[in-house]
């Protein structure tokens, strides 16, 4: 199509001389390196690549910018409902950071007060203890009281016992026997 209003132009050109189209061409299209024929091929080539495109082409643009359109709201949704999300996920952080700084006060106050509570109940059971080793003191060393008590008491025994035997022959013991037996006899 082209090649023929090329050969067109070409052929008055050449027909009419140097006057009407030929002088016209020479003196405005005909520039070097201008060469409007060049921008008249682009011209008819778009406004047909145009027609063409808005005829086959522009409902299949249109279905897409529609496509991209609901695409772009749908975004737009997931979106705002991702920042409402995300709002709600911040608040439940501060409140968990605010539960964390309670909970470990109060596992602050729990420890004292379980430390305070196990310090005075040691203190109580030093007390109990240093009573009870005193009162286990004192019996005991009244039982050994008793005890050194009863052996000084036997050894005393024993040892006079001892110094007894060694001083009375057969002859003495005859004698205390006959003496226990008058006296014995004198109480009746």
């Amino acid at each position: 199509m082209l090649v023929f209003f090329y050969s067109l132009i070409i052929f008055l050109a050449a027909s009419g001389g140097e006057g009407g189209f030929t002088g016209f061409y020479n003196r405005y299209l005909n520039i070097p390196g201008f060469e409007a024929w060049k921008f008249i091929n682009l011209a008819i080539f778009v406004a047909v690549a145009i027609y063409i495109g808005r005829k086959k082409l522009g409902p299949k643009f249109i279905a897409k910018r529609d496509q991209i359109r609901s695409e772009l709201i749908k975004a737009e949704t997931e979106k705002q409902a991702a920042l409402a999300k995300l709002t709600t996920t911040e608040g439940k952080l501060a409140q968990l950071e605010t539960e964390r700084a309670e909970i470990l006060q109060k596992a602050r106050d729990e420890t004292a007060f379980e430390k305070n509570r196990l310090a005075e109940q040691t203190r109580a059971e030093i007390e109990r203890l240093k009573k009870q080793s005193g009162d286990e003191l004192s019996r005991l060393g009244k039982q050994t009281y008793v005890g050194l008590r009863r052996f000084s008491a036997e050894e005393s025994i024993r040892l006079a016992e001892q110094k007894l035997r060694s001083q009375i022959d057969a002859a003495k013991d005859a004698e205390l026997v006959r003496a226990g037996l008058s006296e014995i006899r004198g109480l009746k």
